[in-house]
């Protein structure tokens, strides 16, 4: 079974065995007459009809219910999804898995560019860093790392941000961070893939992109459905995710491309596109295509329990793999990825 098939019967739901429907008969025996009381009944008031109960709205306290005082010494203990701006993306950072919950970027063709001269950010000079926004108790940090057998994978590219060295030192944050598989994912095909995103900066105006770790189920063999995954450090504290997800929505359609795939598909100059590729957090071949990863929009969010995109969006876009080609370019990390490994 594909990935994308996996994602797209996990967010559709499992059926579970036949439909079982339940019908009741009516009694075809006429109700007996109700025998004459031998004493007067006296008239009983009927009983006040309760409040109508709007849908959606939040119950009412009266005075008979009062709210419960059970948080008055402790106070809301979460969970909390911390929400922390940077200068080139935002994101959210799930304490308890320690990673991002997801990453929000927007690219253009300018954004990803370097500044030239020596004010041009170089990610030789950028290291792994703990984030001191979030508390130390929740903090993903490098000795959880060290030795795992994973690499510290970007959620945000450091490739994406460019726009100074500050802001390059930012996707280093470890709360940017994921555990992946190195060779053949994180070095390798999740690699491509980055890439093919910042490519489509040439294609689109203006580009919007999630990056989202997942947990996704897989069938055992008692033919059950579970999520199984690894936690890395000592003590163990960080997850190790299953799948990774790129949603990307693309605006404004350059005219370079309103001749070439839109002409043939018929699609009249899509003013924007939309796609989803889920991952599988493993050793993937470059000879896989993009394509074999594709999914639709809802079965990300479905997963995730994110609303990624509000249904306008989504209904007036076009599919991405139905605007541009959607494919990989196998480029040698090998450099790049070499300088990272070993450094904190």
């Amino acid at each position: 079974m594909s990935v994308a098939a996996q994602v797209g019967l996990f967010a559709g739901g499992a059926v579970l065995g036949g439909s079982v429907a339940y019908f009741a008969q009516r009694s075809s025996a006429k109700p007996s007459a109700a025998p004459t009381p031998a004493v007067p009944v006296s008239p009983v008031a009927p009983a006040p009809a309760p409040p109508a109960v709007v849908p959606g709205a939040a119950p009412t306290a009266t005075a008979a219910a009062p709210l419960s005082d059970a948080l008055a010494l402790s106070g809301n203990p979460g969970p909390v999804d911390q929400l922390l701006q940077h200068q080139g993306y935002v994101s959210s950072y799930d304490r308890r898995l320690r990673h991002p919950n997801w990453t929000a970027e927007h690219l253009t063709a300018a954004s990803i560019q370097r500044k030239p001269g020596p004010d041009g950010a170089n990610r030789a000079n950028s290291f792994f860093t703990e984030d001191m926004r979030i508390p130390e108790l929740f903090r993903s940090t490098n000795a959880a790392y060290f030795r795992s057998g994973y690499d510290r994978g970007h959620m945000v590219p450091a490739a994406d941000v460019k726009s100074s060295q500050a802001a390059m030192n930012e996707t280093f944050l470890l709360s940017n961070i994921a555990p992946q598989v190195g060779a053949g994912m994180n070095r390798d095909y999740w690699a491509h893939t980055e890439d093919f995103v910042r490519r489509l900066t040439s294609k689109f105006d203006d580009l919007y992109v999630f990056t989202i770790p997942l947990y996704l189920p897989r069938q055992t063999s008692d033919g059950k459905w579970r999520v199984s995954y690894e936690v890395i450090g000592s003590p163990p504290s960080v997850s190790v995710p299953t799948h990774f997800a790129k949603v990307i929505l693309g605006t404004g359609l350059k005219a370079s491309e309103s001749g070439s795939l839109i002409a043939k598909a018929g699609l009249g100059g899509a003013p924007m596109a939309l796609g989803a590729f889920v991952v599988p957090n493993s050793m993937i071949p470059d000879s896989a295509p993009l394509r074999s990863f594709e999914t639709d929009v809802e079965s990300v969010e479905r997963a995730a329990g994110l609303t990624l995109f509000p249904p306008a969006i989504k209904q007036a876009s076009k599919k991405l793999c139905d605007t541009v080609k959607c494919e990989i370019i196998v480029r040698d990390f090998s450099n790049a990825n070499k300088q990272l490994v070993n450094r904190s």
